[in-house]
């Protein structure tokens, strides 16, 4: 079976990250609970912010993970007490004593996790913010206090609600606020080998793709994306009601890779990423107006990728993820 038969007859990845959580969590169920890391100290697996959902629809049990799978049993445990009561249950997991790791029942971190376990079927309308949080209108913020009133607010829509709470040991009032940002967005110019390792691998790691691929070759490739477009690269860009984070050229065709570059040049996106080596870009802005070069300064990543070594199309994506992803993590 070659790569586009293949291509055919899959289906695009599932996605990871923050996104993969809030997906299933919008497809809710009665026993759908969604953990909310709202503090840590120490050493921690996560951080404030970090989310996971248990009892979820579909067959999977859980989605996300708050550590490397020691602390799950006991989270999903109270998660369930959470769903069935519908109230928030405060959890507290402390690995810091050292008497644990005397008495064989250290986990490995050395921290401290406060949760709250929010029951989704007695919070109804949150799922109604998730489409402009998804398109990159704002982050998705949690407001959550002590005495159960929480609120979730995207780009000034929001919905409140107050609902009953376990009782914590520490009875002082308190509140947090924690915002999980949109999912990074990329725009592909361009389906070819490296496409089947690439967008899933990219969707893997929380991030939005579209693909834009007008050759009817490599259309079931593009297929793989969030969204493929088969359009013009102007008509592309322009037609799109979110920004991105990132835009990779790869075609695999001078005058098409061409043709996205000029497009680029006016566009806000701060990486763009160009396939193929350097002699390749060079020739490409020899026939591109001259103040294109200047259009892509410091934002033009070519070659594309990090140089993790190695070769053939498989290599080449895992460099792509992999820059991207450091390029997310700057501050």
């Amino acid at each position: 079976m070659d790569t586009l038969t293949a291509a055919r007859s899959s289906l695009p990845a599932a996605p990871g990250g923050v996104r993969a959580v809030l997906e299933a969590a919008a497809r809710g169920g009665a026993d759908a609970t969604l953990a909310l890391v709202v503090e840590t100290e120490g050493s921690t697996y996560v951080r404030p912010g970090a989310v996971a959902l248990f009892g979820a629809e579909g067959g999977a049990e859980q989605v996300g993970w708050l550590s490397g799978g020691c602390l799950e049993p006991e989270i999903a445990r109270r998660a369930a007490e959470a769903a069935a009561k519908g109230r928030i249950e405060w959890l507290d997991i402390d690995t810091r004593d050292d008497e644990d790791l005397f008495a064989g029942s250290a986990v490995g971190c050395r921290g401290r996790l406060h949760l709250a376990l929010l029951p989704l079927a007695a919070m109804s309308g949150w799922q109604a913010l998730l489409p402009a949080w998804r398109e990159g209108a704002g982050a998705l913020r949690w407001d959550i206090d002590t005495d159960g009133v929480v609120a979730c607010t995207v780009a000034g829509a929001s919905r409140h609600w107050r609902l009953a709470t376990s009782r914590r040991e520490d009875p002082e009032h308190r509140a947090w606020q924690r915002e999980l940002p949109s999912p990074p967005a990329v725009l592909v110019f361009g389906a070819g080998p490296e496409t089947p390792t690439l967008v899933p691998w990219l969707r893997r790691m929380g991030w939005m793709t579209t693909v834009v691929e007008r050759r009817p070759r490599w259309s079931a490739l593009a297929a793989l994306a969030d969204t493929p477009v088969s359009e013009s690269p102007q008509a592309a860009l322009s037609g799109q009601i979110r920004r991105f984070d990132a835009a990779l050229v790869m075609h695999h065709h001078f005058e098409l890779d061409r043709e996205a570059l000029q497009a680029l040049a006016g566009s806000d996106i701060g990486y763009i990423g160009l396939l193929g080596p350097a002699r390749r870009r060079e020739d490409l802005f020899r026939v591109l107006p001259g103040t294109t070069r200047a259009a892509f300064q410091s934002r033009l990543h070519s070659p594309v990728g990090l140089d993790l070594g190695g070769q053939g199309p498989e290599a080449i994506a895992l460099s792509i993820v992999a820059q991207l992803h450091a390029y997310r993590q700057q501050p």
